[in-house]
């Protein structure tokens, strides 16, 4: 085989790609991206061998693993060079390490220190598939906490403790002696750092935009050139939205940024429309008829076939990137993103073609479901509220997806369907209102 990735749910014949991934990542980028992760795992061990000796790790180093990690989920980044400039800053970083070593240990402590992690191995190395399978779900656990930490940061909300928690599990998986019940143990508390992730940013989100709130959200469109930004950055979106205040471009969500509209913060600005066309899937169709630029502050990309009409619309930032689009480089401190290139182009096509009519109607979170408690407690007393059907995750274009429409179809009137992520457009065409 040319190459190993079984990281998401469409791995070829649900065991994994060998020849070219069906997100369209081909064996080069496969290579890199495995070496940027080798060199996150070196760096781990490292920053988790200095801190046993009262190190302090600099916020740069923690800053580039959660960056390699994100870079490396699923259909996030295809940018062969993005992912080299990536490469290279770690190697610079674990070459600093090694220096810093001698301030910790004698060259012999450390070398013997280094013996009880195993050298880097594929995948398919790993025999024991209870192993394999557990180091991995611990692998993609701490990309998912990543992106979550990520977006975090970039509103000014860290936590040093799942830095180091995220360097010490991938230290942790490297080691020679471990054994399947540490790995289970490991993987229990690597969810548990999840759920810590997620807590630290919806503290970011709702202290700076509010608590989300019901809201009907605009499934159409108006008569404006048009900006379409996908992904899950916040901090894009409110910038975005500023600098296109008072240009006559208006903005409007693709998929997982659909959740946007139910910040109360982000209803100030009227240039801000409303949602178009659904999950990553459909996007070729989608940015077809959009008619504007992209931008995709995160995953997930559908390469673009060599003539579809949006190609050159396409632009990205942080930690997203695809070869020949326009990356919109990071704000630097105390400044934002530029986005003025993007709003040029936009000025210059036409308004986007409508597609749908209506309304989406979303925005119970937490705090907003809290507030309804009593309501919805009265009305499971009373059976007008029989079941609670959680149907959530990621969407997908295969054709047993179908299966989740068919079975929110045939539920009946009394049951409450539970949605979160792209998930949910798999229940907007078949509901005369969706509630998300």
């Amino acid at each position: 085989m040319s190459m190993f990735c079984f990281q998401c749910q469409e791995a070829a014949k649900g065991t994994g790609c060998t020849i070219k991934g069906v997100c369209g990542k081909d064996e080069t980028l496969s290579a890199e991206m495995d070496k940027l992760l080798y060199l996150v795992k070196e760096i781990s061990i490292r920053t988790t061998l200095f801190r046993s000796k009262g190190a302090t790790i600099c916020d740069e180093v923690n800053h580039f693993i959660v960056d390699a990690l994100f870079a490396t989920i699923t259909n996030a980044n295809f940018d062969k060079q993005a992912i080299l400039d990536r490469i290279h800053k770690g190697e610079a970083y674990l070459d600093k390490l090694n220096k810093k070593a001698s301030d910790f240990y004698s060259e012999e402590a450390f070398n013997s220190a280094l013996k009880a992690y195993a050298p880097y191995k594929a995948i398919t190395e790993i025999s024991n598939e209870d192993m394999r399978s557990l180091k991995e779900l611990v692998i993609y656990g701490v990309k998912g906490l990543a992106a979550y930490v990520e977006h975090a940061y970039n509103l000014d909300k860290e936590n040093t403790d799942i830095y180091i928690f995220m360097q010490e599990a991938i230290s942790e998986i490297s080691r020679k002696e471990i054994s399947v019940e540490a790995l289970i143990a490991l993987v229990l508390k690597t969810g548990e750092y999840g759920v810590k992730g997620m807590a630290l940013l919806d503290e970011a989100n709702t202290s700076r935009y509010g608590n989300p709130e019901i809201t009907k959200v605009n499934i159409g469109v108006r008569n404006n050139p048009a900006i379409l930004i996908s992904g899950h950055d916040l901090k894009d979106i409110e910038e975005l939205l500023e600098q296109t205040k008072d240009t006559g471009v208006d903005v409007y969500t693709h998929s997982e940024m659909l959740p946007a509209h139910y910040y109360p913060k982000f209803k100030q600005y009227d240039h801000f429309v409303g949602n178009y066309g659904s999950a990553w899937w459909k996007q070729r169709e989608d940015f077809s008829s959009f008619n504007g630029p992209i931008l995709f502050t995160t995953n997930c990309i559908v390469p673009p076939t060599e003539n579809a009409v949006y190609r050159d619309r396409i632009y990205t930032t942080g930690s997203s990137g695809y070869p020949g689009c326009k990356h919109i480089p990071a704000r630097e401190v105390g400044k934002t993103k530029d986005f003025s290139e993007i709003i040029e182009h936009a000025k210059r096509c036409q308004a986007p073609t409508e597609i749908e009519t209506g309304e989406i109607i979303g925005g119970f979170a937490h705090a907003q479901v809290l507030a309804l408690a009593s309501q919805v407690i009265d009305a499971v007393k009373s059976g007008a509220i029989r079941k609670f059907i959680v149907m959530a995750g990621c969407d997908g274009r295969m054709n047993s997806r179908s299966y989740y429409t068919d079975f929110a179809q045939q539920l009946p009137n009394d049951t409450v369907i539970l949605t979160a992520g792209c998930a949910k457009y798999r229940y907007h065409s078949i509901m005369t209102t969706l509630v998300i």
